[in-house]
């Protein structure tokens, strides 16, 4: 799938991934795609979490290894 915009959280632990998602998801316009890629394991629960607390449509969620990346479309 193709995004937008790529947002690199590596090495950034919680809450910062979410954080700098929600700050470069204010810059999308509605419907547009924000790739995030994040290591923090807590990730894998705050993201989900802020995506349905938000409004914003969570595409996917896939681990390489230690890696998540998250495809979310802004609300």
């Amino acid at each position: 799938m193709t995004f937008d915009l790529e947002v690199d959280a590596l090495g950034l632990l919680c809450p910062l991934p979410v954080l700098r998602a929600r700050k470069r998801l204010q810059g999308l316009s509605s419907g547009q795609v924000l790739c995030l890629l994040a290591d923090d394991p807590a990730a894998v629960i705050d993201v989900p979490h802020f995506c349905n607390e938000a409004g914003h449509e969570l595409l996917s969620q896939s681990s390489e290894g230690a890696v998540t990346r998250y495809l979310i479309r802004k609300g």
